[in-house]
């Protein structure tokens, strides 16, 4: 009877992004147990599948991990890898979050048009581009915060892979003067160059978990948890496991705006401890209202950083947080769940761009 270790299956959706990422894994992993055996696997999911909707009417973060889920549960693959911002809070039974890896660039970045200029000066920042500017995104974070500080800007939904996304950019007959981008899926797809400055807080506070790679296991696989105890950061687990606790606690999907920003200063010493920031922010689709609160103790255990992260956000739904989390709630129910026409797309995209005062 052979006693070699077993070949562990790594999975991912077929995304040029999402394989890039499964082969990060899959290198550290190769490099930490170089005598082991690892595949990969990529799949489709509803997410991939759906190219055309926007993203708010679309449903929650099932849509990138379902399909994948089900493979992981019948023992097709063994580990999952995901970008954790689109990780859902509560996961399947049977399923565990089994690592958490370095967080890279976790902020958003702007991406302006080849050759965009205003007044004969290229444009560079959000400040620079004039009003009426389309700016291209397929998150209603973003549109939200931003609303609020550049209310003469019409921000327009784009979906597609990053290729897709740059060629509607750079396309001199379409609409966009420039996009909003994660800033890690642009450097790990190689186009950091593209990047024409970063958008950070408190002007946009990222995703929950956004720059971060998550790892997903059967709760029941001794053997995949050991090897995700290679892969895991702590520093980078904590942080991320305070910014989704105050997120599961705001019950809020992938698209519903709801913004952070967290920061571990690691104390000195063997012992794992340090002083944890986070910062959560709800702002409403128009921008019209926001909710912002800040939390910073020392932790010395991911439990303690993720209760840090549920005080938060009961703190934010007690000062207004709410009233907003009902009204997108009502507003995703008025337009009667996952599939819409084209024409209630144009309706959502329609509330994205308006702007206080204009016509």
């Amino acid at each position: 009877m052979s006693t070699e270790p077993r070949r562990i299956v790594l999975a991912s959706r077929v995304s040029q992004l999402a394989q890039i990422q499964t082969n990060i894994v899959l290198d550290t992993l190769q490099r930490a147990f170089p005598d082991r055996a690892f595949g990969t696997s990529f799949m489709s999911t509803q997410g991939d599948k759906n190219q055309a909707q926007a993203l708010y009417l679309l449903g929650g973060k099932s849509l990138w991990t379902k399909e994948l889920e089900v493979a992981l549960l019948d023992g097709s693959v063994d580990m999952l890898v995901h970008s954790l911002k689109d990780v859902p809070t509560a996961l399947p039974p049977g399923c565990v979050l089994g690592a958490i890896l370095e967080r890279e660039h976790g902020e958003d970045s702007l991406v302006v048009k080849k050759g965009y200029a205003v007044e004969g000066k290229p444009a560079r920042t959000l400040d620079d581009l004039p009003a009426g500017a389309v700016v291209g995104t397929s998150s209603v974070r973003r549109v939200a915060q931003l609303k609020r500080r550049y209310p003469d800007l019409v921000f327009k939904d784009v979906r597609g892979n990053l290729n897709t996304r740059l060629a509607k950019l750079d396309d001199e007959h379409g609409p966009y003067a420039a996009l909003i981008l994660a800033k890690a899926g642009l450097i790990r797809l190689g186009f950091g160059e593209r990047i024409t400055s970063d958008i950070v807080a408190p002007t946009l506070y990222h995703a929950v978990g956004q720059g971060a790679l998550g790892v997903e296991i059967r709760a029941d696989d001794a053997a995949a948890r050991a090897l995700c105890d290679a892969l895991t950061h702590w520093p980078t687990s904590w942080r991320c496991l305070a910014e989704r606790a105050c997120l599961r606690v705001l019950e809020g999907g992938c698209s519903v705006p709801v913004g952070v920003h967290s920061a571990l200063a690691v104390a000195g010493g063997a012992a794992r401890a340090g002083r944890l920031r986070l910062v959560g922010t709800i702002t409403a689709i128009d921008g019209q209202r926001h909710v912002e609160h800040e939390i910073e103790e020392d932790v010395s255990s991911p439990e303690q950083a993720e209760d840090v992260g549920a005080r938060l956000a009961k703190v934010l739904i007690e000062t207004g947080g709410r009233e907003i989390l009902e009204d997108i709630t009502k507003d995703r129910e008025r337009r009667g769940g996952e599939e819409k026409t084209t024409e209630e797309v144009q309706k959502i995209e329609a509330v994205m761009e308006h702007t206080p005062g204009s016509a």
